[in-house]
Order: structure tokens, then C-alpha cells, then sequence
């Protein structure tokens, strides 16, 4: 059933409002509700179905500005619930304003299932695993009329705004939950743009990362563009540390496959064929494709890179696959490869991870990539024996278990997640209720709480650690090469870290909360670390400090106590960040010196 898209009602402050246009006069359906404010676009109102599409007339008619709405439509139908329908703004062609830098040529604004309109929080979860984004948000919170007064648009290159209740609501209350501003004389065109010659509006670098959500054939050279990449500094062969990565990771494998340098044509439309076939889309597509193109560029690059256009959650992820896939190439022991899978599912989707895997040998006919193909084959069958290759296969777990511990302090409930996801991967824990029972000692007994810096000279750690609450003791080993008179001094780097050990674990015995500030570059330096809170039984957060290559060297150059520029390069080419799984938490921080990202809770929060 085709279904009319509701007429908006002018806010009365409005000054775009003529004499067809209906108006707010009563907002008491917006008062006392958290509402989020978006920019009102100048497109064609449209809606899209599993199985079509129309403008706002229901028998519109074909028109050239609409065949790349359809072509998009095309793509993504089948992914929209019979019943539901997708509402937004066909951006393709130019009306009275000139776009520039759209990340598509259309953009969600609503979701319906029948008669109801999703919260807003759905609507963008359900439009971003379409591949379709939403217009900028300008402002959230609960309704203030003098905040949404003082809204100050560009009417120059803004048509207006649109507030909408956060919450879903009904058909029939959708005059009072949705309101808008449009600039005065909105119109200025003296034909209208259908019976003009069409025009498009320009995309910008990040529509290359939406068509990719959507289902598009991937372009390898405009992905690189939108994530300020160059082909260049994807070529070359494959950093030194990537086999200690891989067996970092807990697949008990090292080594690396010769690969062609460069971005790989072929790999590129191989995994998004692969992950076509496996039903990903959205970020998990995305990821599965950023990944083949980046396999070249370390790990902390590529995430510190992609934090920018893609967000710290997405970047880490489509990092952590580039490092991964290596795994799945090398021999390994059938009796050990079910544990070794558990051990890499809180990394990875391993579904995206094995398409990656399979891709990147794509085009190569060397026995090596025979033997590593069959690798890759034999380790997807045992995955998908386990039930290991859906999108999130330790969900049912974690929600049962969150459920049953409703109500505890969250650390707590963190550490007893990550303990059980231990023994699931152990094969010792199957179910909620096994889980549940295998947890008990964690829930009451108090037990103290490393966390540890990882990162670079220079990348924030220590200021970072200034800024957290409670801390009862902060353990900087150049804090203690100072005491023995250079802090710069490493002649006696095996007795700092045996002085700084023994103090950690005095700290963890007297229970509190530690910070373990060094730069903890790779997992042999960490587990040293790692060892001393098992062993007071403490749970581990990792700070993983991810910055970009120039700004850790604008950094460091800024700093009391610069080190030499020799030597951060150096340790740069040494960085390896933890994976998932190898801390009870980690927490990713981002340029800016907040925690941009979470692994490792019980309620599945983001920062």
C-alpha cells in the first residue's frame, strides 16, 4: 500500500509560511519531549518501498531527476520490511538552492513500519545499515523554544529546519510531534525545477562511502579520497609486526602472504561480491571493503586515519579486520581452529572477516594462495559448523547475561562479561544460565581495576590520565627514570620495570584503582603488565590513544621533553594496538583526548 508522506506544520515562528501551508498553533506535543532539530533539505519529497518508490504524489511520473533514486531504491528494497516505507529527500537535482559536498543524492529523514514512525535513534541505526544517511542534526535535547528561536541558519545555502520528537510516534499524532522552519521566500526560481533542464547538485568525497553502505560497486580510488588516503600509501609490502599481530590476536598463527602491492582492482570487487553473498551491508560492507583497500597500512594509521570520516568505532573495526585476515591463511590445528574462531569473534564479524581473507588472494594463482585459499575455506566451514558467521554471534549471550545482572555496578558487570566471553571461547560456558553461574565471584567481591595506557611518546596518555576521576595511584616509568635522575636516561630500563612491576603490584594488592602510564607499544609489553593484574585479580582496561601520524609529531615537538624524532618513528613502526578480547575492556581515545570508542561492556554502551 502507497501511503501519502504527511504535511509538515509551519513552528510559529516561521517566517517561510504562506497562505497554502498549515501551522503549530498548539506545540504542547513537542513541549516537555526531547526533540532533535534537522536541517530542512531543498529536494523532492520522497518515499521508498520494498518494491518501488513515488515523490509526494502517489502517481508521480518518471522524471530524469529521479532515475538515480531508483537505481538506489533498487539496491536497497530488499532490505525494507514488507510494510514499512522510507521517507526523506531526493537530492539529484538543483531547485532554488546549489549543493555542494552531499554525502548522496538522497537522505532519510523518517522510517515507518505500518503507522508508526520509528524514535529517531532507530530511524539512523535502520538508515545507516541501508547505506542512506541523514541530514545534519543541529540540535538535540529536551524542547526549548528560546534554544530553537536562537537557531541561526545561512538562508543563502539552508533552507530551514525541522524539529521532530525523539521518540516514535503515530500516524495520527504526527501534526504535533513534527514542526518546521523555512526561511522567507524560500522559492526563487521563476520556473520550476521540472520543467528546467536538470542540473544535479554535487556529491562530496563521502558519498563514495555511502554508495559502498548502499550496495554499490565499490570505487577503490574514490574511497581513498573520502578517508584522505592515497593509493601510495597503500602499495608496498606488508609492514614488519604484521605476523606478531596475527598471533597476537589468539589464532596461534604467524607469517604473512606475498601480495600485490596497491589497492587490488580485483580484491576490491571480490569482497564486495563475497559479503553480497553473506547479506552485509551498511558499515559492516564498508568495513569489509575499507579493509582489502587498507590491508597495506599499519593498524594504528589506518585507525587514527579513518577516525575523521568514519567515526572511532567504525575505524578501529575495519583496522582490526586489515590485521586479522592474515590469520586465516596459516595451517591450524583442527582440534584447537573452534577455539581459535571464539577467540577472534569479539575482533571481528567473522562472516566480513573470511570474505576479506578469500578476497585478498583473488587474482593470484601461485601455490602459496592455493594452500592459503583452501585455509580460508576449511576455517569458514568450521566457523559455520559453530555458528560463528552471523553478524553478532555472542549477542544472545551478552543479553541474556545483562538481563540477569540488572541492576550491578557497572564495572562489575563488565568484568563479568568478559569473563564469560573467556570461557565461551573456551568452550567451558554455552549458555546465559552456565554463564550466570560460572560469573557469581565477581559480582560482589570487590577487586581492584588496572588501567593501562597504550600508545606513543607524545600521543596524550599521560594527559589523558590527569583528566580520569578516582585515581589512587598513577605509575609513570619516566616518572621513575626520573627519580634516577633522567627521565630520558634508558640505559636502565630493566630496573625501572622491575621497581615499577613491584610497585603495580603493591597498588592492585591494597586494592583502588591503578594507572599503568608507558607506552605499552606491542602485546609482549603489555603482557608483562597484563601478568601482575592477573594475579591480583584486577580488572584490565586498555587505553588505546590513536592519533595520526603528523599530529604525534607536532605533538611531541610541542613537549617538555621531546624524544628524538628517530625514535618515534621508530616506535610508530612498533605500535600494535591491542585487539578486542585481550583486555577485560579497552577504550580507544581519539585525538581530541576522549574516549571515543568502548569494547568490552556488558550493556554494549559507545562512548
Amino acid at each position: 500500500m502507497r501511503v501519502h508522506y504527511p504535511r509538515t506544520p509551519h513552528l510559529p515562528w516561521s517566517p517561510g509560511v504562506t497562505s497554502d501551508d498549515i501551522r503549530a498553533g498548539d506545540l504542547s506535543g513537542l513541549r516537555g519531549r526531547e526533540v532533535v532539530v534537522t536541517e530542512k533539505l531543498d529536494g523532492e519529497n520522497t518515499t521508498l518501498y520494498a518494491d518501488g518508490l513515488h515523490a509526494r504524489s502517489l502517481d508521480s511520473a518518471h522524471h530524469p531527476s529521479r532515475a538515480w533514486v531508483k537505481a538506489l531504491q533498487g539496491r536497497i528494497g530488499g532490505r525494507i520490511p514488507a510494510g514499512w516505507r522510507v521517507c526523506g529527500e531526493n537530492m539529484y537535482a538543483r531547485h532554488s538552492l546549489t549543493y555542494q559536498g552531499l554525502e548522496s543524492w538522497f537522505y532519510g529523514f523518517s522510517v515507518w513500519a505500518g503507522e508508526r514512525c520509528l524514535g529517531w535513534d532507530g530511524t539512523v541505526s535502520f538508515l545507516r545499515d541501508l547505506g542512506v544517511p541523514v541530514p545534519a542534526v543541529l540540535w538535540r535535547g529536551v524542547f526549548d523554544e528560546r534554544a530553537l528561536r536562537g537557531l541561526r541558519l545561512d538562508a543563502g545555502r539552508q533552507e530551514g529546519y525541522v524539529v521532530r520528537a525523539v521518540e516514535g510516534f503515530g500516524r495520527e499524532e504526527f501534526a504535533g510531534r513534527v514542526a518546521k522552519w523555512v526561511r522567507r521566500d524560500h522559492v526563487r526560481t521563476d520556473t520550476h525545477w521540472m520543467h528546467a533542464t536538470v542540473v544535479p547538485n554535487e556529491l562530496g568525497p563521502g558519498a563514495a562511502l555511502w554508495a559502498v553502505r548502499s550496495g554499490a560497486d565499490p570505487d577503490a580510488s574514490a574511497l581513498l579520497t573520502a578517508v584522505g588516503l592515497t593509493e601510495a600509501e597503500t602499495a608496498g609490502a606488508e609492514t614488519t609486526g604484521a605476523g606478531a599481530e596475527t598471533a597476537d590476536a589468539g589464532a596461534g598463527t604467524a607469517g604473512v602472504g606475498a601480495e600485490a602491492a596497491g589497492v587490488g582492482v580485483e580484491a576490491v570487487a571480490e569482497v564486495a561480491a563475497r559479503l553480497d553473498a553473506i547479506g552485509r551491508c551498511g558499515d559492516a560492507r564498508l568495513a569489509g571493503v575499507l579493509a582489502v583497500v587498507l590491508r597495506s597500512v599499519p593498524r594504528a594509521r589506518s585507525a587514527a586515519r579513518l577516525a575523521g570520516p568514519l567515526g572511532m568505532r567504525a575505524a578501529r573495526r575495519v583496522a582490526d579486520l586489515a590485521g586479522l585476515h592474515r590469520a586465516l591463511h596459516r595451517p591450524y590445528p583442527d582440534d584447537e581452529r573452534r577455539t581459535g574462531l571464539r577467540r577472534l569473534a569479539p575482533a571481528a564479524d567473522l562472516g566480513v572477516l573470511h570474505a576479506v581473507a578469500a578476497a585478498v588472494l583473488a587474482g593470484r594463482a601461485d601455490e602459496e594462495a592455493g594452500h592459503e585459499r583452501e585455509q580460508v575455506e576449511w576455517s569458514a566451514l568450521h566457523a559455520e559448523d559453530a555458528g560463528l558467521l552471523g553478524p553478532e554471534p555472542l549477542e544472545p549471550l551478552r543479553s541474556g547475561l545483562r538481563e540477569a545482572l540488572a541492576g550491578l555496578d557497572a564495572e562489575a558487570a563488565d568484568r563479568c562479561w568478559a569473563e564469560a566471553r573467556d570461557a565461551w571461547a573456551r568452550g567451558k560456558v554455552t549458555t546465559v544460565e552456565e554463564a550466570v553461574a560460572a560469573t557469581w565471584r565477581w559480582r560482589s567481591k570487590p577487586f581492584p581495576w588496572l588501567i593501562q595506557l597504550v600508545g606513543p611518546s607524545g600521543s596524550g596518555k599521560s594527559t589523558f590520565a590527569a583528566g580520569l576521576p578516582e585515581i589512587d595511584v598513577h605509575l609513570s616509568l619516566d616518572d621513575l627514570r626520573a627519580g634516577r635522575g633522567s627521565r630520558t636516561d634508558q640505559r636502565a630500563n630493566r630496573a625501572v620495570l622491575g621497581d615499577g612491576l613491584d610497585r603495580l603490584d603493591a597498588a592492585l594488592a591494597a586494592g583502588g584503582t591503578v594507572v599503568w602510564d608507558a607506552t605499552s607499544l606491542n602485546q609482549h609489553q603489555r603482557s608483562v603488565v597484563h601478568a601482575v593484574a592477573r594475579r591480583r585479580d584486577a580488572l584490565t582496561t586498555y587505553a588505546v590513544v590513536l592519533v595520526t601520524d603528523d599530529e604525534l609529531h607536532r605533538r611531541n615537538a610541542r613537549r617538555a621533553h621531546p624524544v628524538p624524532s628517530h625514535v618515534l618513528t621508530a616506535q610508530l613502526h612498533r605500535f600494535v594496538p591491542p585487539y578486542p578480547g585481550q583486555a577485560h575492556r579497552i577504550w580507544y581515545v581519539g585525538a581530541h583526548g576522549t574516549v571515543d570508542d568502548v569494547d568490552g561492556t556488558l550493556d554494549g554502551r559507545e562512548a
